[in-house]
């Protein structure tokens, strides 16, 4: 029988007397469960937001590491830091989660994934997680749920920051920023640089010799340059122009099998966007925003310095490219106290492109969306609706719609339910790709989903409790058959499952928690889906003591399958300190995975394990 591990901290919120009532935390506001702001408070999708406090606490480094702790959020990374990441969110596929960086759609067109591996908390304000089917407001991809990370933004007097800081495995990482409001104008620029030695990718102890005998033994490292920089100006009170922009570039070097175990084999990363926003306020009841925006993601490997060549042609064969070009027009009209009306259109052009030959057949395809939505607060009644069609040039058309409710029980207790349904469109290397025993199918449809959840939620000051109940059903799952198939629509996949999650603050101590309990398995072969445990959880807390911050966090997961293999279940405990030498200087330690566990979310590739990182930070 499986055990199934809930931290305490869920307890504390049921005594409301067990904290002070004194001062009532100010709600977080959110966009991505509607596309409009909305208190956290009043969602009806399960969310989950990272703040920019929760991203100094953790003192932690990239976008991966920090989505660990997240409730139904599971991370599988091929290595250390900057190797390639897997986001499954609710257990869906990596490929069933949509991530947008201030906005803007960041998946690749080839292999449907977005490569968060590249993303630098250095760079990044907050994070907002929305689990559950949203293809009703962002269209394809987006069956497990939706991840938008937000780049940082200036705010009040211009000022500047810096932080550096180092650790062991040859890590160093130093950011720089300068940002504020000058009259009608805010900005900010941020830059950061990241560079470790990293372990050996490859653990060759976990497989036969024969298997791995060609993979270099030697450290596998990582560097990341990256710069974010925005302006908005606002003309009046009704109408602003913001632009912004956002370039990552990562170098990973990692073990292959093939070649000679002297290969050093290492791969660059491009991750670029670019949006121009006008947001105008048509009327008192009227509010436009147009957005024209452009992400692309560039891939290349490289061998001893060399380009990737194909055996058999010796054409280069390891680039690949994907250009989302995104044009949006979205319109809020309020038509009553509580009540709001999204109404909306969107293009969306997608071009990949390669250096290896065969290349794809076709390399370009448009998608032209319209969408609607209603939130109405009717007494302790409250209601959610959308609805959007997604006309893709490859495949025809996708509806999509979802229906929620939610009702006060009390001052502090409210129920939701919804139902919503989504899809995934086929990626170009599903319809078009080419290499020795794979082969595309043009003939694919999108996978569906449907997805049914119901939630008991409890606030009171500074005590918040969540506990929710889903079940995502998806068809026509895109799996490969055999070389004379390649891909066919044919599997369907069932994951049901809660989630828990508890964030309080008892004087000078917040803590937060969150267990998943889920079923993720394939219907058709009766097998449970590959790097997605049944439990994971993780429990954390921040204690100041005057001018001293202390930090304490366990990550927990059961037993996970990998193809043929199990890998392990794992309990990890991360530490953090943090001391304020002055009002502008901190001096920060962290500690991870203090009792080096094996916490490898991928079969045969090792972990950063034991990890310490010093740094100093000034902020005027």
């Amino acid at each position: 029988m499986k055990k199934f591990l809930i931290p305490a901290a869920f307890l504390c919120a049921l005594n409301p007397l067990a904290h002070a009532a004194d001062n009532t935390a100010l709600d977080e506001i959110v966009v991505t469960a509607t596309r409009i702001e909305q208190p956290l408070k009043q969602t009806l999708s399960s969310t989950t937001v990272i703040t920019q406090d929760d991203i100094k606490n953790s003192q932690t480094t990239d976008v991966p590491t920090i989505l660990r702790s997240v409730a139904g959020v599971e991370i599988s990374q091929s290595g250390g830091t900057g190797k390639s990441s897997s986001l499954y969110l609710r257990g869906s596929e990596s490929t069933q989660v949509l991530v947008l960086l201030d906005g803007v759609r960041i998946n690749t067109a080839t292999g449907g994934t977005a490569s968060i591996e590249h993303l630098m908390l250095d760079q990044i304000e907050r994070i907002e997680i929305v689990r559950g089917n949203v293809s009703s407001l962002y269209g394809s991809e987006a069956i497990g749920g939706v991840v938008q990370i937000f780049t940082k933004r200036g705010r009040g007097e211009p000022v500047f920051n810096f932080s550096a800081g180092a650790g062991n495995h040859g890590t160093q990482r130093a950011a720089a920023g300068f940002g504020g409001k000058v009259e009608n104008t805010d900005f900010n620029l941020q830059v950061s640089r990241f560079r470790t030695d990293g372990v050996s990718a490859i653990n060759p102890d976990t497989i036969p010799v024969t298997t791995y005998s060609k993979a270099n033994p030697d450290n596998d490292g990582y560097e990341n340059t990256s710069i974010s920089a925005n302006a908005r100006h606002a003309f009046n009170n009704d109408h602003s122009l913001t632009a912004t922009a956002f370039n990552s570039i990562g170098s990973n070097q990692y073990d292959s099998t093939a070649g000679v175990a002297t290969d050093v084999n290492n791969s660059d990363s491009k991750l670029n966007k670019y949006s121009l926003i006008s947001e105008n306020s048509l009327s008192d009841f009227w509010q436009s925003k147009l957005q024209l925006a452009q992400s692309t993601d560039i891939y290349q490997d490289y061998k001893n310095s060399i380009p990737v060549v194909d055996s058999g042609t010796g054409l280069p064969s390891s680039k690949f490219q994907t250009d989302n070009t995104q044009l949006s027009w979205q319109n809020m009209v309020r038509l009553d106290a509580g009540k709001q009306l999204l109404l909306g259109a969107e293009h969306l052009s997608q071009q990949v492109s390669t250096d290896r030959q065969p290349a794809y057949t076709q390399n370009e395809r448009k998608v032209n969306s319209v969408f609607a939505g209603y939130t109405g607060k009717y007494g302790v009644h409250q209601l959610q609706t959308n609805l959007r069609q997604d006309n893709n040039s490859q495949y025809g058309i996708a509806n999509t719609g979802l229906l929620g409710y939610g009702y006060e029980i009390s001052a502090t207790w409210r129920a939701t339910a919804s139902y919503s349904t989504a899809f995934r469109a086929p990626t170009f290397n599903n319809l078009y790709y080419v290499s020795g025993s794979y082969n595309g199918n043009a003939s694919l449809r999108p996978e569906q989903s449907r997805n049914k959840e119901a939630g008991l939620h409890y606030g009171f000051d500074k005590q918040n409790v969540d506990v929710v109940y889903f079940d995502n059903f998806t068809n026509d799952l895109i799996v490969y058959v055999a070389s004379t198939l390649g891909p066919q629509n044919v599997n369907e996949a069932r994951i049901d499952g809660w989630e828990l999650s508890y964030a309080g603050q008892f004087g000078d101590t917040g803590i937060k928690s969150a267990v998943t309990i889920q079923n993720p398995r394939n219907i058709t072969s009766n097998k449970a889906l590959d790097r997605r445990s049944v439990t994971h959880s993780s429990v954390s807390a921040i204690h100041k003591l005057g001018e001293l911050q202390i930090g304490a966090e366990w990550l927990y997961s059961d037993t996970r399958p990998d193809g043929i293999r199990t890998l392990a279940a794992y309990h990890v405990f991360n530490m953090t300190a943090a001391y304020a030498l002055s009002k502008q200087i901190k001096l920060s330690i962290r500690a991870d995975n203090i009792t080096d566990q094996n916490d490898s979310n991928a079969y045969g590739y090792n972990p950063s394990g034991r990890t310490f990182f010093a740094n100093l930070s000034y902020q005027q």
